[in-house]
């Protein structure tokens, strides 16, 4: 596959074995940005990204919303919290400078009854503590005027939650990357990792890499990357997909929404529930939903792999989730499959949107870290040893904060590795 070093064109042949000094797993945003930052500070060294697709940013930052997140509802202190603030600072930064387009529509979280009020209250605390700028609580009649067709008593206005391209983010990442000399190897997925004294070789189809270092950033393959040096047991949290499914407004429809508007949370889980999201190419998408995805990269309801639906099933994290909210599950599962009650949840907020103007639209899926007692990993999470280092959990809103992830790895790496 073609790639770079020193900028000069080179094609990897089977059986060469390349030698550089630290060596990225993973060609999604966070391992891209990991990259960007590593080298502003160590400009000399020598660094190569493998990516196992034909393509980069082709799993979680190519299949996302494009929220720009403000911050909202982070626990204050988390690495979410203050990565997110910093991230979103220097993603805007780099888009104006690469001429991305960011738009800020701004987001509404929209409290339906009294019931909701309380949490929408703990929302409004942790924002504050965040420092989320701009931040609101409006009532209805403020809510009509921010959104005429929308419902509810309370609601909380974040005017500079915004929406960007995260791929096309990404994608710019790589450009810079390149022309700093960094070798971006595509089609090249590590099937071994062996740490030896003097380095770790890492073995793929196209022949082995030889690194100094190694910073794995394997999204939905992050458990599966980490197992292969050996980190696993109960201590180490076991990566399970949920698939997300979007719905999209017909072009008749998109008029009736022009902010983000997204439900209360539940705080007990890291999803966000059913909302709508006015999109960087004029797209209107609705959702997504969360359920269980029987392959760690099934987009599609009919996507099966027994290997990871089998390895999802005998987890005892996921079976001790299970019985513990299975009433929450079979609720997701019936409105993934049901167009009708999936539509009925839009229009607890969208009262004038009509079953006719949703179709089907794309999927994702996330790549949610969850520990042997059952309990969902919420916040960032790193690991590793020796001449490695794991991103174990890095789902929303990893992507606006990617460049403050990837400044915090880079400084563990820095450190940790005496690459100073």
């Amino acid at each position: 596959q073609p790639g770079r070093i020193g900028g000069t064109p080179r094609r990897t042949v089977p059986g060469m074995t390349d030698r550089v000094d630290l060596a990225i797993i993973g060609g999604g945003i966070v391992g891209l940005a990991t990259a960007l930052r590593l080298t502003d500070s160590r400009p000399d060294l020598r660094v190569a990204i493998l990516e196992k697709e034909a393509e980069l940013a082709t799993h979680q930052s190519g299949h996302n919303s494009g929220v720009l997140h403000a911050g909202l509802y982070y626990a204050p202190g988390s690495l979410k919290a203050r990565l997110c603030r910093q991230g979103k600072a220097e993603i805007e930064a780099f888009a104006e400078a690469h001429r991305i387009p960011v738009r800020y529509p701004g987001k509404l979280v929209v409290a339906l009854n009294e019931d909701e009020l309380p949490r929408l209250a703990e929302i409004k605390s942790r924002a504050t503590a965040n420092a989320v700028e701009g931040l609101e609580e409006i009532g209805p009649e403020r809510l009509r005027e921010l959104e005429p067709e929308a419902t509810g008593i309370r609601a909380l206005w974040s005017p500079r939650t915004g929406i960007i391209d995260f791929r096309a983010v990404a994608l710019a990442y790589a450009d810079d990357l390149r022309g700093r000399g960094v070798a971006i190897h595509t089609a090249r997925r590590v099937t071994g990792i062996e740490e030896r004294p003097d380095g770790v070789v890492l073995s793929t189809p196209a022949g082995e890499l030889r690194a100094g270092h190694v910073i794995a950033c394997a999204g939905l393959h992050a458990d599966r990357v980490a197992a292969m040096t050996g980190e696993s047991g109960r201590e180490v949290p076991r990566i399970i997909p949920f698939r997300g499914d979007y719905y999209t407004l017909t072009p008749e429809a998109r008029s009736l929404v022009s902010r983000l508007i997204y439900p209360v949370p539940d705080p007990r889980f890291p999803f966000l529930g059913v909302h709508f999201t006015p999109r960087h190419d004029g797209q209107v998408w609705a959702g997504p939903n969360a359920v269980l995805a029987f392959a760690r990269e099934g987009y599609h309801r009919t996507d099966l792999n027994l290997r990871d639906l089998a390895g999802t099933l005998t987890y005892r994290g996921f079976q001790r989730l299970a019985i513990h909210y299975w009433r929450m599950g079979l609720t997701e599962m019936w409105r993934d499959l049901s167009k009708r009650a999936y539509v009925r949840e839009l229009q607890c907020y969208l009262p004038a949107l009509r079953g006719d103007q949703v179709r089907f639209g794309p999927s994702g899926v996330r790549a949610q870290a969850l520990a042997y007692d059952g309990g969902l990993v919420d916040d960032f999470s790193l690991g590793g040893s020796g001449r490695l280092l794991h991103v174990r959990n890095a789902p929303s809103p990893a992507a606006t904060s990617s460049l403050a992830i990837g400044r915090m790895l880079a400084d563990t790496a820095v450190e940790r590795f005496a690459l100073a």
